[in-house]
């Protein structure tokens, strides 16, 4: 058997054996790991039953980046279509409020859950070892445990009650999953959720309405087993 032709049946080999690597139909691939979530607040326009608007006109938030723990099921419907459902521990995030130039710190603390079911397209085809993704899906996007602390004028607005209505909001995905071996696997992505809602706080200065807008890039790296 000349070299060439040994080399030749090595390739074909190994060729066969990435094949069983790569995602195909009728694949579950099951996935834990890490999200680093960062929200960009807005504020828009709080309007106070009580007293004069002026005085919140030009509020802002902030929102500091957080990591939790993020799971997901992945099923491929064919060699390139697949549904992936995704979760998590819904992690605490502390909010920032700024008014007339006066930041005050920590005035709220939320939680937010956000399973999202999303579309994905893999590129290439089921013999790669690396395969990068596109996806688009849906969240629905909810607020608990809300409750809020600070000095007068937070605990004016909000003493009584503090809430954030939960809405339905698109998903916008990319990444790509490397295939270790014929069960493991790694996937690394960056997903954006344009989330809109509105906050609503009661207390001693009346009901305090304003829309909030929390753009969030989450980033996302999974250990995943397939079955």
């Amino acid at each position: 058997m000349t070299s060439m032709t040994k080399i030749a049946l090595a390739c074909a080999a190994l060729v066969a054996a990435s094949g069983a690597f790569a995602q195909k139909a009728g694949d579950n691939i099951v996935s834990v790991g890490l999200a680093y979530i960062s929200p960009q607040a807005d504020v828009g326009k709080l309007t106070n039953s009580t007293i004069y608007t002026p005085t919140l006109a030009g509020a802002s938030a902030s929102v500091p980046a957080t990591t939790t723990i993020s799971a997901s099921w992945l099923h491929m419907y064919t060699d390139n279509v697949g549904a992936e459902f995704t979760l998590g521990i819904p992690p605490e995030f502390k909010q920032d409020l700024t008014v007339n130039g006066t930041t005050h710190k920590e005035a709220a603390k939320l939680k937010i859950h956000t399973p999202a079911a999303v579309a994905k397209y893999f590129f290439g085809n089921r013999g790669e070892q690396l395969r990068p993704y596109l996806g688009v899906g849906v969240s629905r996007v909810s607020f608990h445990n809300v409750s809020t602390q600070g000095d007068a004028l937070v605990m004016a607005l909000s003493a009584q009650s503090a809430s954030f209505t939960s809405s339905w909001v698109p998903v916008y995905t990319a990444g790509a999953i490397y295939n270790i071996d014929d069960k493991w696997s790694v996937n690394g992505s960056v997903a954006y959720l344009p989330i809109k809602t509105t906050a609503t706080f009661v207390g001693a200065a009346g009901t305090t309405t304003g829309d909030v807008k929390l753009n969030t890039t989450d980033y996302v790296i999974r250990l995943g087993y397939r079955f």
